[in-house]
């Protein structure tokens, strides 16, 4: 089969390589896919620079996010087993994570529904508790974790500010559904968002960036607010002044999606099968921005590492298709 792998670390686009492998052969409790699709994530990149949380024993495949077939033909949703990840024609994940792909999705849109949606769900709803009629404020709201929250925000019936980078994105975060969109290289971010909520502030912040965003989140959460760290795309992780925290009387919370795997898995199949209902009646469709074949996922992975895409790019493999 074919599959790109990395034998040494670097950016993406320089140490990808494409090679005929041999099959992976699925280990105890773990099943054999044919990948159709692959949704390329930022941790993709990370992976490859060796910065990731997991570093997975090189040569490996990057690749964390597929809609794929099951030998028995079932088309399902799935987090491989690395260093057997999604960029590849075949890929191993655990049997008993695996989720049925929404048939109002197509592989591409199948296969970004997971991680940037699940963290978006949980991050919201499970830990800053949002309710109608807050206000929201999503950074980084056109690219792939953040477009996710923008529409799980709309659904839940808050009011949402996207803060994004360039004129290109602010027509993506508009087309999304966001209330306000407040463009950081031409605004001022902190005034913007105040002007926006008449002084007071957002009641979530959901900060996938980090840096610079964080410092800007500080100054714009309301009070009983929430701030919700769910990444660090931005390369600088922030050491939050928890005197200011006290002060203004907000709340910082942590999400790491992946451990409610390990913890509770059983909330995670239950937010799958609130992001398929939201999905069957139209309420969120994740953006997929770009769909790319095969042998042009380095490159592709390589533009998402340079934060230059919005939404999702997907890998196209096999027969993987749109609906």
């Amino acid at each position: 089969m074919q599959a790109w792998q990395v034998h040494e670390n670097g950016e993406p686009g320089e140490v990808m390589r494409l090679a005929e492998v041999e099959r992976p052969t699925p280990g105890d409790g773990q099943v054999l896919l044919r990948v159709r699709a692959a949704n390329i994530n930022f941790p993709d990149a990370l992976l490859c620079r060796g910065q990731y949380q997991i570093r997975p024993p090189l040569p490996f495949t990057p690749g964390v996010e597929i809609c794929a077939e099951t030998e028995d033909g079932r088309r399902v949703i799935a987090n491989p087993a690395l260093p057997y990840g999604g960029f590849a024609e075949y890929a191993v994940a655990d049997a008993r994570a695996l989720l049925p792909a929404p048939d109002s999705l197509d592989d591409a849109e199948a296969a970004a529904l997971h991680i940037g949606y699940q963290t978006g769900w949980f991050g919201l709803h499970r830990r800053a508790h949002l309710q109608a009629g807050e206000t929201l404020l999503v950074h980084a709201a056109a690219g792939g974790v953040g477009s996710a929250a923008v529409q799980l925000g709309k659904a839940a019936g808050a009011r949402v500010i996207g803060v994004v980078g360039g004129a290109a994105k602010a027509a993506v975060a508009r087309d999304l559904g966001c209330d306000v969109v407040v463009d950081r290289h031409t605004e001022d971010v902190v005034a913007a968002v105040k002007e926006a909520t008449g002084g007071r502030g957002a009641d979530v912040v959901y900060d996938p960036v980090g840096g610079e965003a964080y410092t800007q989140s500080a100054k714009t959460v309301a009070f009983e607010g929430r701030i919700v760290v769910v990444g660090f795309a931005g390369g600088t992780i922030p050491a939050p002044a928890l005197n200011h925290a006290l002060v203004k009387n907000y709340s910082i919370l942590g999400l790491h999606w992946g451990l409610y795997n390990t913890k509770n898995p059983a909330l995670v199949q239950h937010c799958h099968e609130q992001l398929t209902e939201l999905a069957a009646r139209g309420a969120i469709l994740p953006l997929v921005s770009e769909r790319v074949t095969l042998d042009q996922a380095a490159a592709a992975v390589q533009r998402v590492a340079d934060g230059v895409t919005t939404g999702r790019v997907a890998v196209l493999v096999g027969k993987g298709e749109t609906a």
